[in-house]
């Protein structure tokens, strides 16, 4: 049997333990899409299907999306996953179909009877999340507490009987948004030593997204979780720089996933989460190599915050978040670029126009700045704003930074670069760079 199998990273460890390496976002001014940090040896392949941004457009199928359980609703979900072929069954899948056939009674994976089967728990009033003991817990003392870190066997099928998660010791903290809420909800509910079957409408689960490239839209899932280990949350000042720096990449991580769903509220808090982590205490000693490290890693946090702050209009936040990337990097372009929109947003041109010729100057090929600056210049002469024609939808965020996701995804069509678009590009950059030099020597 071929199957998919998903390796879900962890996203709260049990320290010591291995902690691997987030995955590669790169950052782009233009599509205010997030930094990252992936050593490029340890990048996992990731499968990617071409996909048409216009078959994904919510306007266009409003009127259908209203009628499903998760429209308009936010999701809390698992980490990008790593998609691997596993041609052999391990013994723990063919344990896990069978216990599934012996709940079902027959073999063609259909929930529709267990979300209304008598013999299942609901635990939300709406029965779309529901669980089934299978071996009793140690008691209602050993149950976990929101704040609390629990440890799980997790393996979970879809409709139909597809395995898309499996992780033998998935770790996280209750209540802190690292996972889909159906584990959350789930796990709350369950006692040290329980094993249970955990069903779930896509509402608790991956919603009307769905995650790429196993999860469809609104997908039910159906988890077999074992609840291995309850313990309070590891204290922050007992841990090393490493380790923070680790945990705090993972905050940032999840960050960037909940950015590229477009889920900015829960995106924010996941880079809050991040900088926190990433602020040692004065009392403890670094090297100078760990200083400079923990201060690269918080400007990526606070460059992301404040591409965050800046689509939910937060102004204030963005131009606190700038200043502290540049109180750390003076030389930040990104930094400069999103406080130099925040400034010409709020009428202060003079300023805005010093803070993004800065910006142009140290990425003078960037069409972003090139943009900001003549709409800004179009606003101190008084010129109406160049409204663009009606035409091709602008794609969601979760559809443009999809091909990001990896430097070294397999394409599934052959890409065909022409002389003609190479000497297109080249004439256009080197516009860009003439019009660069034409601003900086204007103001010089």
């Amino acid at each position: 049997m071929s199957v998919k199998v998903e390796l879900v990273k962890e996203v709260m460890t049990g320290l010591p333990q291995d902690i691997s390496q987030p995955g590669k976002i790169p950052d782009s001014m233009e599509q205010e899409t997030l930094e990252d940090n992936r050593h490029i040896n340890n990048i996992p392949t990731v499968f990617v299907q071409d996909t048409d941004p216009q078959q994904d457009g919510y306007k266009d199928n409003e009127r259908f999306l209203q009628r499903t359980p998760s429209f308009g609703k936010t999701v809390k979900f698992l980490l990008p996953p790593v998609t691997i072929d596993d041609n052999v069954p391990q013994e723990e899948e063919m344990q896990f179909y069978q216990a599934v056939e012996d709940v079902l009674e027959y073999k063609d994976y259909n929930f529709q009877d267990m979300f209304s089967s008598d013999k299942w728990i609901d635990i939300t009033d709406d029965k779309l999340l529901r669980k089934k003991i299978l071996k009793p817990g140690l008691g209602e003392a050993s149950t976990p507490l929101p704040g609390q870190e629990v440890t799980v066997y997790l393996m979970g099928i879809l409709e139909g009987g597809n395995l898309v998660e499996k992780d033998p010791k998935l770790s996280f903290v209750l209540d802190e948004g690292d996972v889909i809420q159906a584990l959350e909800l789930g796990v709350r509910s369950m006692q040290r030593g329980e094993v249970s079957f955990l069903l779930t409408n896509g509402l608790y689960a991956f919603g009307l997204l769905g995650r790429d490239p196993d999860i469809p839209s609104d997908a039910s899932l159906l988890y077999k979780v074992t609840l291995i280990r309850v313990r309070d949350k590891p204290s922050m000042g007992a841990l090393t720089t490493a380790d923070r720096i680790s945990l705090g990449n993972q905050k940032r991580e999840c960050g960037n996933f909940h950015f590229e769903r477009e889920e900015y509220r829960s995106a924010m808090h996941s880079y809050s989460q991040a900088l926190s982590i990433l602020t040692p205490s004065t009392a403890e000693p670094l090297s100078s190599e760990e200083e400079e490290e923990i201060r690269e890693h918080r400007i990526k946090c606070l460059n992301n915050l404040a591409a965050t702050q800046l689509k939910l209009h937060h102004f204030d936040d963005v131009i606190n978040s700038c200043n502290a990337v540049l109180e750390m990097d003076l030389h930040n372009a990104k930094a400069l670029y999103r406080k130099g929109r925040v400034l010409s947003e709020r009428g202060y041109y003079e300023e805005a126009m010093t803070v993004l010729k800065q910006a142009l100057q140290l990425e003078p090929t960037t069409k972003a700045i090139h943009a900001e600056l003549s709409k800004l210049v179009r606003k101190q002469k008084g010129q109406p704003e160049i409204t663009k024609s009606p035409g091709r939808p602008k794609p969601k965020a979760h559809l443009k930074l999809r091909d990001d996701l990896n430097p070294l995804i397999r394409r599934n069509t052959k890409q065909r670069v022409t002389y003609r678009v190479l000497m297109i590009g080249a004439v256009a950059a080197a516009l860009l760079s003439l019009l660069a030099a034409l601003i900086i020597m204007q103001d010089s």
